[in-house]
């Protein structure tokens, strides 16, 4: 009996481990192909259009946090029964959820912190636009960052309620866009 715990446990942790190095790869490579297009693409528009790349990082980071919440909070046994029904995306919605840990990960974190360090290397390249085309003689920059870190952790913190008390709604939403992406591959 003994052994066959010992057997769980050690699988358990290799499963983590693995996992980890996954995550780890996955968003060291995103992280530098978002910042390389970032960085690139922001740094040869002009400003109103860096400035909605700008905010669509905020949203889409804001977004995805949304998800990863509501996937932690939400309740499996409400789907159980639209899935005896067939409803599209509940089954899908059931394994979001039996999977909240990895799918909070990759939406909260993964996806959240990304759009953050994009964010703030949009938000410098802006500061150098907006500094060179008005010719202001202080630093922009301290007050474009400050501006996007409080929009995103407001913003977060408004999407965290959003999420809490609709987190069936989105849960399923989610649901029933992976089941059409699975219909399609």
């Amino acid at each position: 009996m003994k052994n066959k715990q010992e057997n769980r446990e050690n699988q358990k942790e290799h499963s983590n481990i693995k996992w980890f190095i996954q995550i780890f790869i996955t968003t060291f490579i995103l992280s530098i192909i978002f910042s390389y297009i970032s960085a690139n693409g922001v740094s040869n528009l002009s400003l109103l259009p860096a400035i909605l790349i700008l905010v669509l990082v905020i949203v889409l980071g804001i977004f995805f946090d949304i998800i990863g919440v509501a996937v932690t909070v939400a309740n499996e046994n409400e789907f159980h029964a639209k899935a005896t029904k067939k409803v599209k995306g509940s089954k899908d919605s059931i394994n979001l959820i039996r999977n909240a840990p990895k799918v909070a990960n990759i939406c909260a974190d993964v996806i959240g912190d990304i759009c953050g360090v994009l964010s703030g290397a949009i938000s410098a390249l802006i500061s150098i636009k907006v500094t060179e085309k008005i010719g202001i003689n202080f630093d922009i920059q301290f007050i474009l960052s400050a501006t996007v870190a409080a929009l995103t952790v407001g913003g977060k913190a408004l999407g965290k309620t959003i999420a809490n008390n609709n987190s069936t709604q989105i849960v399923h939403a989610v649901g029933i866009i992976l089941n059409k992406f699975k219909r399609k591959s």
